[in-house]
């Protein structure tokens, strides 16, 4: 008997051994495991510090909710957003997309200066922008959903990959989805990821081409005589217009709408009615449907927000956001 309680133990131990030991396996071969509550234990004030810093921000300054979403999107094309250029390392800020385009990094540096006196090296960069996203959304009106923290911070940055991945005001469809495929993003996912332009504004320079076309089924030539007569003015280049004019500080899926009725923005936007039919019968959706949107929306985020994550020694979590360690 005392000989088969011994072999039964035995048996236990290396169960629970082998189960270990494939679970080890599993998180190394999948490179990261993002998890929801990642900093309970480590960090529990992370995401309440974060959030109101973000409310703030946007108090003060009602675009700042677009800006910083769209941090986080840029950031998820390329993976460096953040660092800066010095003498002897090129960042990713100046490439042609970012150039006087991004905005909101002012924000992140309150954050995680924050962070870092209350939980040193704790909380990532990226992490920080995953969840200063969802809560620009939240602040706005739109939807919430659960953070998957468990990013580290890139160690180098590629100018190039910047100024080749991230899809420009002027792309057509299919560029669009070439641009949003090779990050791992879904056709769909273009569709909805391209909703979060019902906040922000846009600079004259990147919707120009718009301010060409005088025919065509879908022009709406009130937008357009408005958006002339802005841009026309002194400085007009630099000239700032809303990606939605109906409701410009609130998340919603006015974006949608405005498409149909020919006030897309950008020509990029517009394209999604105009170009493609598939596009065209999925803003419909959007347009009709705003809970459908917000579902979508979460989704599409959460996907967005677990590509091309790191981990290891892979990255690193910065003290600083603006260079690495």
């Amino acid at each position: 008997m005392a000989k088969c309680l011994i072999l039964c133990l035995c048996m236990v131990m290396l169960s629970i051994n082998v189960a270990h030991a494939m679970n080890e396996t599993c998180i190394d071969d999948i490179s990261i495991v993002l998890q929801i509550d990642l900093y309970r234990n480590s960090c529990p004030e992370a995401e309440s510090i974060i959030f109101s810093s973000v409310e703030n921000a946007v108090s003060q300054d009602a675009r700042m909710a677009a800006s910083l979403l769209r941090l986080h999107f840029h950031d998820c094309f390329v993976n460096a957003m953040l660092l800066d250029d010095t003498e002897d390392f090129v960042g990713e800020k100046t490439a042609p997309p970012n150039l006087n385009s991004l905005r909101g990094f002012e924000v992140i540096d309150v954050i995680k200066s924050e962070l870092e006196s209350v939980c040193p090296q704790t909380v990532s960069c990226a992490d920080i922008l995953a969840t200063v996203a969802r809560d620009s959304v939240v602040i706005s009106g739109g939807p919430s959903w659960e953070v998957e923290m468990g990013r580290k911070d890139s160690l180098g940055a590629s100018k190039e990959a910047a100024a080749n991945n991230i899809p420009g005001p002027n792309s057509t469809v299919p560029i669009l989805v070439a641009k949003f495929q090779n990050v791992g993003l879904s056709f769909n996912d273009m569709i909805v990821l391209s909703g979060a332009h019902t906040l922000g504004m846009a600079r004259c320079s990147t919707f120009s081409a718009r301010l060409q076309g005088s025919n065509g089924p879908d022009i709406n030539l009130d937008f357009l005589q408005n958006l002339q007569q802005l841009c026309s003015q002194m400085d007009g280049n630099s000239r700032l217009a809303q990606l939605d004019l109906v409701s410009p500080a609130t998340f919603d899926n006015q974006y949608y709408v405005n498409l149909l009725s020919g006030e897309g923005l950008l020509p990029s936007d517009q394209a999604l009615v105009t170009d493609d039919y598939q596009t065209r019968q999925i803003v419909l959706s959007y347009a009709e449907d705003p809970l459908v949107f917000f579902e979508d929306f979460k989704s599409s985020m959460l996907k967005m927000g677990s590509l091309g994550v790191m981990t290891g020694t892979d990255g690193e979590i910065r003290k600083n956001c603006r260079v690495v360690n």
